[in-house]
């Protein structure tokens, strides 16, 4: 073990990743820029890449039910971390792989982390992709997080990706970009909370280059006090394929969420769809649940966990 870790980093993984302790199988544990612990599996080989900062994760053909874990901790004030992980993943899998980033900062400086993602997906491959992002601490120094999830998918494969935004990040520009192959299959959900004078930017483009393949987004988010979001997906229909974004989004407070549809058919055969709804809560909702014996702040809290579970 390169790094030891505090109640607070055990905390951190547990929120991000449903760690406790070191996990079975295969894994790559970050913290503070610095490697934790990492092993592989018999058909998981993670190894460090030599030009850039970050890992390449290789599954091997056929490898099925199996996790990696690979969660970044940041607890150091001042830290820009940038990490730069590739995915391999071969034909005809099954797997899942686990990622997020917490960040804990009890200062005055901002505390960084740039995790910059890509998935080439094998053909007959279903990858299950989860990553969940959490900020804490009382200091007033920022906690930023700038994904970017890239994903290439071969034909006939498929990945769900649970894209999760906690509570407590100052500030995020999330970038995913997508491209389909002839089957290829994504169901990409993207859930945001944001407080206080939060900002948040989802920027998505996926581009549905082969026959028969389609995506299905869901952005689920809730903007509270004053804080800001704006949603600004662009789904391109290039061959006989099926597209479907869906806006769902609760405002409370003085916050503002903006959804910016982009739909672009560059073939007849397209079917593209994009849904947005925005508004608070429905006063009704919190009535029923308050005849249950509930509090109107802990029916309210409940509606949110609903809407965001």
């Amino acid at each position: 073990m390169a790094v030891d870790l505090s109640p607070i980093d055990e905390s951190l993984l547990a929120e991000i990743a449903n760690i406790h302790g070191m996990p079975k199988g295969a894994f790559n544990i970050r913290k503070d820029g610095q490697l934790v612990e990492r092993h592989s599996s018999a058909n998981i080989e993670i190894s460090t890449k030599s030009d850039n900062p970050g890992i390449d994760i290789r599954i091997k053909a056929g490898t099925k039910g199996e996790t990696v874990y690979i969660p970044v901790i940041v607890t150091q004030a001042g830290l820009k971390d940038v990490v730069y992980n590739t995915f391999y993943i071969e034909d005809d899998c099954d797997v899942t792989i686990v990622a997020g980033c917490g960040i804990h900062n009890e200062s005055h400086q901002a505390s960084e982390h740039d995790g910059i993602h890509t998935f080439y997906c094998g053909k007959n491959s279903h990858v299950k992709y989860v990553e969940k992002h959490y900020g804490e601490g009382t200091g007033t120094g920022e906690r930023i997080l700038n994904p970017v999830t890239n994903v290439v998918m071969e034909e006939n494969a498929s990945c769900e990706m649970e894209l999760t935004q906690l509570r407590g990040v100052s500030s995020t520009v999330r970038d995913t970009n997508a491209e389909l192959g002839a089957g290829a299959k994504l169901v990409l959900t993207e859930k945001l909370l944001t407080h206080d004078d939060q900002v948040a930017t989802s920027n998505m483009k996926i581009e549905l280059k082969g026959d028969d393949s389609s995506v299905q987004v869901i952005s689920r988010s809730v903007a509270q006090d004053n804080s800001k979001q704006v949603f600004n997906p662009l789904v391109i229909g290039e061959a006989a394929c099926r597209g479907h974004v869906q806006c769902d989004a609760i405002i409370m407070g003085k916050a503002k969420v903006t959804a910016i549809p982009g739909i672009e058919a560059a073939s007849e055969d397209a079917q593209l769809i994009h849904e947005a709804a925005i508004g608070k809560i429905a006063g009704d909702q919190i009535v029923k649940l308050m005849t249950l014996g509930l509090t109107e702040e802990e029916a309210e809290q409940e509606i949110l966990e609903d809407f965001l579970n």
